[in-house]
């Protein structure tokens, strides 16, 4: 069930380092927004777990049948953390402007927490690969 490749390891690893991600946000929130509420380091924790376990499952489509173009780690990983960050702040836009304003004094928020998105997914992906494979070896036969 754990070995390479495989799915299942795929997801535990998305969900195990995504989590890390979460729970560092769930801690330092109180820090850059001292007003947040429960409910926004709570969502935070979960979201990036939620999106460690997308990226995970993500990993088994290697190839794009529409373009007709691989679809390599290294993109579909930061493009999936990206875009669940861009829709993240269209969920949390207040929360997350005054944070954004907190930390760096402002900019356009859509951007900083995309690009942050894609960076998590960056990493996400590189170690879900790294130890989990990817393409349709992962889910067996």
């Amino acid at each position: 069930m754990f070995g390479n490749p495989s799915l299942i390891t795929r997801i535990a690893i998305g969900k195990s380092i995504g989590f890390l991600f979460g729970l560092a946000g769930f801690v330092l929130i109180p820090y850059f927004l001292p007003e947040a509420n429960w409910h926004l380091r709570w969502g935070i924790l979960l979201w990036y777990t939620t999106v460690g376990a997308i990226i995970g499952v993500f990993g088994v489509f290697t190839y794009h049948p529409l373009l007709k173009l691989p679809f390599r780690w290294w993109f579909r990983a930061p493009l999936m953390g990206a875009w669940m960050n861009f829709v993240l702040t269209f969920f949390a836009y207040d929360a997350m402007d005054a944070m954004l304003v907190s930390i760096i004094g402002g900019g356009n928020i859509f951007i900083w927490f995309t690009v942050e998105g894609a960076i998590i997914g960056l990493i996400i992906g590189y170690l879900a690969t790294r130890f989990g494979g990817e393409g349709k070896e992962t889910v067996g036969s």
